[in-house]
């Protein structure tokens, strides 16, 4: 019996058995990835992970319940599990959970690479890290700093999905994805060490990390670590003016709007897990930002990396605007939050892997650009700091009180860029941040991360991103 047929045949044994829903998702997670540490091939990973989940509502409770063993006996198993846990649950709700009405879909999602990462041989993957790895060091040593610590990583995976519920949902998708990510300490003769971790990805196949051209990416690094560690001077402690590049935008919005602004947050499901929310249900049209602020995230960007277009309840997925013109507009909510504020789900819903429930989460989460160009924003700061990227952060569990550190910085003198400073230190809150833009960039660039979040922690690939950004008379420390 094919996977169809079995999702069909669970849900049809859970009817049956008192659920007034049902849903079934298959999901096959298959990968590898390969790593040079210091310049030597150190790992080689191969990972297939697939099974078959339910979830059930009965008696105004949810239960959910996985097997990776796939035939009709173990499914049946699987249901049994999934009624009881609903069953023994519904004592514990003084409010009994509901879903939300959806549009029933059927639909089929295929992303084919032009490259298979799997038609690539390790040796070549192996020398275009090599490769890499030496343009690095000779980049950062031409400012007498060494590379002391240097990682590389590429990986591809895979993952299908067939998702079926009572309710006339069936859609079917299969998404390749490839991320290189590489980590690089550098030490000056100084004494004083650097150290840079960022990530590329794309929905798609080896063609992704051709275009990324990784080589002339770990000279810039190189070159960059290697001034900071040897010519970057101390940063002003004052109130100035600053520019964010889209790197920190991105954390920015992913960190202070993406996460604050995800429903099971909001009503306290993930307080003992990940922290709370700044925000309430009762906070849209809350201003928070400046009106030229517009903080987008959006599952179905063409090749990004946390592209979907159905999430894992079967929603369609579309563009949410979290905060639009400064104000909170939209929440990011599953088929169970939507009912219980009396909306609809915007296709929030994500599962890591088969043996993971679906919950809120985000997918590609940025700052709209603007008209400015990058000239543009610098050139009426008498004195100020742009800082390019990030070294760390940090945020408080309700995402309200925040501090970052830069690392490729530099000071801001009559609309130029001077001197490379050292670790400049922005500690704002999220209000204050947003409050405090007054010009957005058109520049646009994404970054891929792992979104942590749950018990036990499912990690979804998304991108971080937005434009170049102006900050009025911000405090920094350093």
């Amino acid at each position: 019996m094919d996977v169809e047929s079995l999702l069909k045949y669970g849900l049809s044994i859970a009817q049956k058995s008192g659920a007034s829903y049902a849903e079934g998702r298959y999901q096959a997670d298959q990968g590898e990835g390969l790593m040079l540490k210091n310049g030597v091939p150190e790992l080689a990973s191969h990972f297939n992970n697939a099974g078959i989940s339910f979830r059930v509502l009965v008696d105004g409770a949810l239960g959910f319940a996985a097997t990776n063993k796939i035939s009709k006996k173990e499914i049946s198993k699987v249901i049994d599990m999934a009624i009881k846990s609903a069953k023994a649950a519904s004592f514990l709700f003084k409010d009994k959970v509901g879903l939300s009405e959806e549009e029933p879909k059927e639909d089929k999602v295929v992303i084919k690479p032009r490259i298979k990462f799997e038609n690539v041989d390790q040796e070549s993957m192996i020398e275009l890290l090599r490769e890499a790895d030496s343009v690095a060091l000779e980049s950062a040593g031409k400012h007498e700093a060494k590379l002391v610590g240097r990682i590389f990583f590429v990986r591809s995976w895979t993952t299908e999905k067939r998702i079926i519920t009572t309710d006339g949902i069936n859609v079917y998708s299969f998404i390749p994805r490839v991320t290189f990510s590489f980590y690089l300490t550098a030490l000056g003769l100084n004494k004083l060490a650097s150290q840079r971790f960022a990530e590329k990805g794309e929905s798609g196949g080896w063609e992704a990390i051709e275009k990324l051209d990784v080589v002339h990416m770990m000279k810039n690094e190189g070159e960059t670590l290697g001034k900071l560690v040897t010519q970057a001077k101390s940063p002003p402690k004052d109130k100035l003016d600053v520019v964010l590049g889209s790197e920190v935008v991105g954390i920015v919005c992913h960190e202070s709007s993406g996460h604050p602004g995800e429903m099971d947050r909001i009503l306290g499901r993930e307080a003992a897990q990940a922290g709370e929310s700044y925000l309430t249900k009762d906070s849209l049209g809350k201003v928070v930002g400046s009106n030229v602020v517009n903080v987008v995230d959006d599952p179905t960007i063409p090749h990004s990396f946390g592209f979907y277009l159905y999430d894992d309840e079967g929603v369609k997925a579309r563009k949410r605007y979290l905060i639009k013109e400064g104000k909170i507009n939209e929440f990011l909510q599953n088929r169970e939050t939507a009912f219980v504020t009396g909306t609809k789900s915007n296709g929030a819903a994500r599962a890591s892997q088969y043996n993971r429930e679906p919950i809120v989460r985000m997918a590609n989460t940025y700052m709209e650009p603007g008209d400015y160009k990058f000239d543009e924003l610098l050139e009426d700061i008498k004195f100020g700091i742009y800082i390019k990227n990030f070294t760390e952060w940090n945020i408080d569990d309700r995402r309200f009180n925040q501090r970052y550190v830069g690392l490729e910085s530099y000071i801001i003198e009559n609309g130029e860029l001077k001197d490379m400073v050292r670790n400049p230190v922005i500690e704002m809150t999220t209000i204050g941040l947003f409050s405090s833009v007054d010009a957005v960039g058109s520049d646009l660039d994404f970054w891929a991360a792992t979104c942590g979040k749950g018990d036990p922690m499912q990690g979804v690939p998304v991108w971080t991103g937005g434009p170049s950004i102006r900050l009025r008379n911000v405090n920094l420390g350093g």
